[in-house]
């Protein structure tokens, strides 16, 4: 099995490395998501402007997600807007609603968009598009940037506010 390409009986080995454009990026994210399902990883951390360039409408990333998602796990995404989660990746929005207990979704106001990390973070694992236009970044293991990238995330966290509820009511 090559790097970065999904078996339907085993998930993917991560490795380290660079990506370009928008069809890596999304191999890389579905591989991280099906590791993450496989080794059951406590907590996880999305960040994107609005993640709607993310392959979270498919249903490969959903089932990952199924797999993943458990007592003790969490995933905290962080955004600017949610506007097009919802617009764009219906699968997700559903299993979120399913699974809100597990999700913590945030609003960053205090950063320009182009200045929003647009990054995944497991508790060994990153990917983190450096470049956004052209869908350009890094993924690996390194502790020293993955602790750099969760630090910078985490900030964002901390200045941000609750968002994208998982139910809404209609008066």
């Amino acid at each position: 099995m090559r790097a970065g390409y999904m078996s339907t009986n085993e998930p993917p080995v991560l490795s380290a490395g660079t990506f370009s454009g928008p069809t890596e990026f999304a191999q890389r994210f579905r591989d991280f998501m099906a590791v993450a399902a496989a080794q059951k990883w406590p907590h996880m951390v999305w960040s994107d402007v609005n993640f709607e360039d993310w392959p979270l409408r498919e249903k490969a990333v959903v089932e990952a997600l199924n797999a993943w998602a458990g007592p003790g796990r969490k995933l905290t995404m962080l955004a600017k807007r949610y506007n097009q989660v919802t617009l764009l990746h219906p699968r997700f929005v559903q299993w979120r609603g399913t699974w809100s207990h597990l999700v913590d979704c945030r609003v960053v106001k205090h950063l320009d968009d182009s200045e929003m990390p647009s990054a995944l973070v497991g508790p060994e694992w990153f990917l983190h598009r450096r470049e956004l236009t052209r869908s350009i970044g890094v993924f690996g293991n390194e502790p020293r940037v993955r602790v750099e990238l969760t630090e910078l995330l985490d900030e964002c966290r901390r200045q941000s506010s609750p968002g994208f509820p998982a139910t809404t009511l209609g008066l």
